[in-house]
Formats: C-alpha cells, sequence, structure tokens
C-alpha cells in the first residue's frame, strides 16, 4: 500500500513559490505543486482565473472572520475539501457541490 505513496513522483510535492496579489498587497505563496495544480483545477471549474479565485477566496474569509490566518493551510484544506467532496471518484465534478467561488473551501 505504501508505493502508492512513495512511489510518487518528487515533483508532485516539491514546493512550489508564487507570487499573488491579495487585498491590494502583493505577497508569495509557497505549496506543494500538487496543491496548486488542484488549485487550478478549482479555478477552471470556477470559471476564473487562479489569481482570481484566490483574491475572492482570501476576500471571502476576511469578509467572514474579520482576518485571514494561515492562508496557505486555509488553501491546502480548500484542496482536500474539493477533493473529498466535489471531485466524485470517476474524475467528473459535482456541480451541484461545487456552488458560488469559495463555498468549496467554507
Amino acid at each position: 500500500m505504501c508505493h502508492i505513496f512513495a512511489g510518487q513522483s518528487p515533483d508532485s510535492y516539491a514546493y512550489q513559490t508564487r507570487s499573488v496579489r491579495l487585498g491590494g498587497h502583493s505577497t508569495s505563496i509557497r505549496l506543494d505543486a500538487a496543491f496548486w495544480t488542484i488549485l487550478e483545477e478549482i479555478a477552471q471549474n470556477q470559471g476564473t482565473s487562479l489569481a482570481k479565485f484566490l483574491t475572492t477566496l482570501h476576500d471571502e474569509v476576511l469578509e467572514l472572520r474579520g482576518e485571514v490566518g494561515n492562508f496557505a493551510s486555509l488553501l491546502r484544506c480548500a484542496c482536500l475539501r474539493y477533493l473529498a467532496e466535489v471531485k466524485q471518484p470517476n474524475g467528473l465534478v459535482d456541480e451541484t457541490a461545487l456552488g458560488p467561488i469559495g463555498r468549496a473551501a467554507a
């Protein structure tokens, strides 16, 4: 069983740092490559760019909570929720579960 995890490409868990603009400020987010791939898929399914998705999600969390603590952790958890609740085993996306931007990460 561990072979499916241990045998994965090191590229999938290599860190990637990307510069984004959130709340009018430039910042960098460092995530594993696999998480960036999932975030790009989420944004595409939302019909928006990754930059717009990240900005909207950040703004929604800020409005809901008053602050955004660890945004990188929030993004990783959003990816896990997307895979667990939205993406079906056959690779299709449950459109009813996707909802408006940010719902998958709520």
